[in-house]
Formats: C-alpha cells, sequence, structure tokens
C-alpha cells in the first residue's frame, strides 16, 4: 500500500468542507500547503460543522436563535424546550461534491418529543458518505474498493427555566472511519464522545409586534482523536455560536424574520505543536493564541446572515450570506432556499453560490429537508415552575 498516498486522502476527506483547500487559494494558483498566508484551522472530523438542514443553509447557515424546529438541537440544544409541537422528526439530504461525483452525501435524520410544558428531549444521527474509493499500491495494483464514512449520534434534553429562557445540552457519540477494513494500515478508525451546552432567550415585544430571540452554544466539546496513535491526536470541532434573531409580524399574512450568527473554533490556532496542548487548555486558550495577536483572533470568527420571509405561513422564502476572513479559510458564498408547509407537513430547498471564484463541494446543488411535527396536548397555561 502506498501509504504517502493514503495518508493524503485521510487529509483530503477530513477537509473537503472547507471550500474544496486542496485546490489553490485567492485564485492565485497557490497550493495551500505552500501558502505563508494561508492559517486556516483544521481539526478532526470537520463533518461535525456541516450545515445539516436545508431551512438554516438557505439562511447562511444561520440559525443559534432562530424559531424552532425538529433540526433545532443542532444549532442550540436549548432552542428545543421552545418547540410548540408535541413531537416530531426530520430528515435532510445533502449532495456533496454533486458537480464532481455522485456516490457522496450528508444524510441528518432528527427527531423529538416533548415531555410536559417544560421539558423535551430529542435524538438525530448525522451520517456523511464520502463514497466508494479504490486503493492501489505503489505498483498501481488494486489493493480492493472501500466506503468511507463518519456518523455522530446525538441524545438531547432541553428545559425551560423561565416563560422566556431556557438551557439545553446534548451528548455525542462520534466515530470516523476513513480506513476500511483494510490492515498494515498506519491508520484505523476513531471513536470520541462530545457534549454541547446552549442557551436560549426570546420574548414578545408586544409594542412592536415582533419578537426578539437570542442564543449561544459551545458545541463538540470532547477528546481529542487520532487516526494513526494515541500520541499523535487532533482536536476535534469545538466551537463556540452565538447570535439573535428578530421576527417581525408585518400583517397578518406576511412576516419577515432576520438572524445573524457568529462562529468560532475553540481549538488551538494552526501552529507547530499546538495540537499537543491538554484539551481544556487548548479550548480556553483559543481566544488569545493566534501568533498575529487580537486581530487575528478577530479573523477566526465567521459570520452568517440571512433573512427568511413566510406567507400565511404556508410559504417560505430565504437568502443568507456566509463570510470567512481569506486568511482562515476564505470561505464566502451567498445562499437562498425555499419552503413549503401543509398543516404539519414541510419541505424546504436551499442553494449554495460561492462569490470568491473559488469552488465549493456544494456549488450547484439542491438540499433537500422533509419535517413533519404532530400537534402538542399539554395545556398551554401549565406553569414552568410545576
Amino acid at each position: 500500500m502506498n501509504k504517502l498516498r493514503f495518508l493524503i486522502f485521510i487529509s483530503f476527506g477530513s477537509s473537503l468542507f472547507t471550500s474544496m483547500h486542496a485546490q489553490t487559494t485567492g485564485g492565485g494558483g497557490v497550493i495551500i500547503g505552500q501558502d505563508t498566508n494561508n492559517k486556516s484551522i483544521t481539526t478532526a472530523v470537520p463533518f461535525l460543522g456541516i450545515t445539516p438542514d436545508s431551512r438554516a443553509a438557505g439562511m447562511g447557515d444561520a440559525g443559534v436563535a432562530t424559531a424552532p424546529d425538529a433540526n433545532s438541537a443542532y444549532w442550540n440544544a436549548a432552542k428545543l424546550a421552545f418547540v410548540d409541537k408535541g413531537y416530531g422528526g426530520s430528515l435532510s439530504y445533502t449532495p456533496w461534491l454533486g458537480k464532481i461525483i455522485n456516490d457522496m452525501r450528508l444524510v441528518h435524520l432528527s427527531g423529538f418529543y416533548k415531555i410536559d410544558r417544560v421539558q423535551t428531549v430529542g435524538a438525530s444521527m448525522k451520517y456523511f458518505d464520502l463514497g466508494d474509493i479504490e486503493l492501489r499500491d505503489g505498483a498501481n495494483i488494486s489493493q480492493g474498493r472501500y466506503n468511507p464514512r463518519e456518523v455522530a449520534i446525538d441524545f438531547t434534553y432541553s428545559r425551560l427555566l423561565t416563560d422566556h429562557f431556557s438551557i439545553g445540552g446534548s451528548l455525542r457519540y462520534i466515530y470516523s472511519n476513513l480506513t476500511g477494513s483494510f490492515t498494515g494500515l498506519d491508520a484505523s478508525s476513531a471513536h470520541s464522545v462530545a457534549v454541547d451546552i446552549g442557551v436560549f432567550y426570546t420574548k414578545p415585544l408586544e409594542s412592536k409586534n415582533a419578537t426578539l430571540s437570542l442564543g449561544a452554544s459551545i458545541n463538540n466539546i470532547g477528546a481529542k482523536i487520532s487516526y494513526t496513535n494515541a500520541n499523535n491526536p487532533d482536536f476535534i470541532p469545538t466551537n463556540l455560536r452565538i447570535g439573535g434573531a428578530y421576527k417581525t409580524e408585518l400583517n397578518p399574512l406576511n412576516s419577515l424574520t432576520f438572524a445573524l450568527d457568529f462562529n468560532k473554533l475553540m481549538v488551538p490556532s494552526t501552529v507547530p505543536g499546538s495540537r499537543n496542548k491538554p484539551l481544556l487548555e487548548g479550548i480556553f486558550g483559543s481566544f488569545s493564541d493566534a501568533p498575529g495577536g487580537f486581530a487575528e483572533e478577530l479573523s477566526e470568527f465567521t459570520i452568517s446572515t440571512g433573512v427568511e420571509y413566510w406567507y400565511n405561513n404556508t410559504f417560505a422564502g430565504r437568502l443568507g450570506y456566509f463570510y470567512e476572513d481569506q486568511y482562515k479559510g476564505n470561505r464566502k458564498y451567498l445562499t437562498a432556499g425555499v419552503g413549503f408547509k401543509y398543516d404539519n407537513f414541510v419541505i424546504d430547498m436551499a442553494y449554495l453560490v460561492p462569490t470568491n471564484k473559488r469552488e465549493n463541494a456544494l456549488a450547484e446543488t439542491i438540499r433537500f429537508t422533509i419535517m413533519y411535527m404532530f400537534p402538542t396536548k399539554i395545556k398551554d397555561e401549565e406553569s414552568v415552575t410545576q
């Protein structure tokens, strides 16, 4: 087995979602490993950071404080407590590198159940299929085929503390197999366990016929993992997400929601020796370890902004924009989406358009989400404090 070729595949497969970094940077034809200006932060299992649902995907990947639905736990576990249905589920499908190949995909399945007025639980599975791969040795002799894949399974608990404030958390099992069942390799499957913690505040502004929502979540707080040996671990993508949403009722038939999220990876900046830091030191030190100081720390934040329009609670139109600093990955793209709702059934679609000349793994592909939520039988007047 050509181990160098295999390790290149591992690296490529683990970073596909970061704007196809293996191509060029800034359109200048410089390979990323040769670009000294590139300071992208890399982690293991980056598939955890791929937006799973089409609603948020159509709003520039903003979702920490938008109205809750069956996919809320991914964005902010605390939002799930405010869902106004008794139970429901969602299935999302995202083609990956659809312009090039047709056997890579992300599938996300989620569900929730409202225990009572105060408590809601949820579960989800995120499955990333990297397609069928044929390995060849140094003599170009086939060594067989296999299917690299990654999976995350979540369990979520969310609880109201007041009529306007909630907390929530998720427990996540992560499995990544980029090597198949082949033996004799310097790599193997990887496992980890992580948790999410979130808070959510929402309150109607009756004088303005609007609702203001604020949210914050830290996702993927968990042990480092390694594909090779215990002495060579990598951080998983621990992420801080904060943001807000403002929904205004224009009239009984029309409403608009404006959303804004800020995200930052809470892992060490990519400098020599950084991945050897202990877990907590790496997380808390991520706000002060950038070689370029405070200015570079600010550049590590990504910005997601979006707007959602609903007509008669039946048809939705969405627009969004995602921004990442040119030296931290340089992902920049516009998003658009639509949604259709009939009774308690919803179907959403989203589309992404890169704006910086660099190809994106999701460019020119349509993403789908179907969701069904059943009405609650819980009395609205039930007290939060009971």
